[in-house]
């Protein structure tokens, strides 16, 4: 244990050293799934992690640097869009009450590519990120898991303490209605972060319980509610796919996952993949020209195997027109 002495009295014992890691949850599209970057998990028990690693402020002279320097390393793919999420700081994402190990600090990025045309050559593994979160695809519907598995388990949990209140100000009955109740028109794409806290509140995912959760303890986590990850990346990965889902509403980052070209349809069936809902095509389609957020390239498409589509790419000059150029799509039915 590393000592300090207070202005040369008793020694007493040093706070744990802080360590700062950088965390990349890298999303793209391909053949209409969102899908997120992870390491190859290997051995028995491993779990799928994003790329991550410390910065190291003599190797990196930005925070952004370095989390480019551990992608490239850890998986090979090149990034486009770049922001920073959050940072992470709670006791007990990476160590148990107790113990004296560095407390990690994690800066979190949300990061855009495009998948090239050899994506298994990379180290890295594309996954669904409906493979951690199978509760947020509603593009066919409510998900079949809200009814069967997570409708019981949190209302066991609602029946513990029915009248309890969180920081919000809210009771656990009111919380779940408005995150999980109420069907698809009541169903906020924002709010992913919210949902998966409820649920790891409400002990019923294996992060809770291996992060040593009372309500976990009560209960076995529900295995089906999506894989766990390393650390509290599924936490991040959920920060970032709200994020996402939010700001393609007002700025044009959809563009960074499409290609060059693309037909509408394509363009939507993105903008659905990544919102996970459905929409409706005239009104995409309308909303899509009135916003003059794109323009005919004057070729057209022959993969649609039908009748050819007009292709389209993305009027960069809009960028200087007004300040919130994105697709404000109304997200219902």
């Amino acid at each position: 244990m590393r000592l300090r002495r207070r202005s040369g009295d008793k020694p007493e014992a040093l706070s744990p050293p802080v360590e700062i890691g950088l965390t990349a949850a890298i999303v793209a599209v391909r053949d209409d799934e969102p899908l997120i970057l992870t390491t190859r998990a290997d051995g028995p028990g491993a779990i799928a992690a994003l790329p991550s690693g410390p910065f190291d402020p003599i190797r990196h002279r930005t925070f952004e640097i370095g989390l480019r320097e551990w992608v490239a390393e850890q998986t090979g793919a090149p990034l486009g869009y770049v922001e920073q999420l959050y940072t992470f700081g709670d006791r007990g994402r990476h160590a148990r009450a107790g113990d004296r190990d560095p407390h990690v600090v994690s800066v979190g990025y949300l990061a855009l590519t495009r998948i090239g045309e050899e994506p298994g050559r990379r180290p890295g593994a594309w996954r669904s990120w409906h493979d951690f979160f199978p509760w947020e695809d509603w593009r066919k519907g409510a998900p079949a898991i809200i009814e069967e598995t997570i409708a019981p388990g949190l209302a066991a949990w609602v029946s513990e303490a029915p009248d309890a209140v969180s920081s919000s100000g809210l009771s656990r009955k009111v919380r779940v209605h408005l995150l999980f109740g109420g069907g698809v028109r009541a169903f906020n794409e924002e709010n992913v972060l919210e949902r998966y806290e409820l649920l790891y509140e409400a002990g019923l995912l294996e992060e809770a319980l291996r992060d040593g959760r009372e309500a976990a303890a009560k209960r076995a986590p529900l295995a089906a509610l999506g894989q766990p990850m390393r650390h509290d990346h599924r936490r991040i990965l959920a920060t970032a796919m709200g994020r996402l889902r939010a700001k393609m509403k007002y700025r044009p980052v959809i563009f960074e996952l499409m290609p060059e070209a693309f037909t509408l349809t394509e363009l939507q069936r993105t903008v659905e993949a990544i919102a996970g809902r459905h929409l409706h095509k005239q009104n995409f389609r309308r909303l899509v020209e009135t916003s003059a957020i794109v323009e005919p390239t004057g070729e057209m498409s022959l993969k649609t195997g039908g009748r050819p589509a007009a292709l389209f790419h993305f009027r960069r000059n809009v960028l200087q027109e007004r300040p919130a150029p994105g697709l404000r799509v109304g997200i219902r039915g």
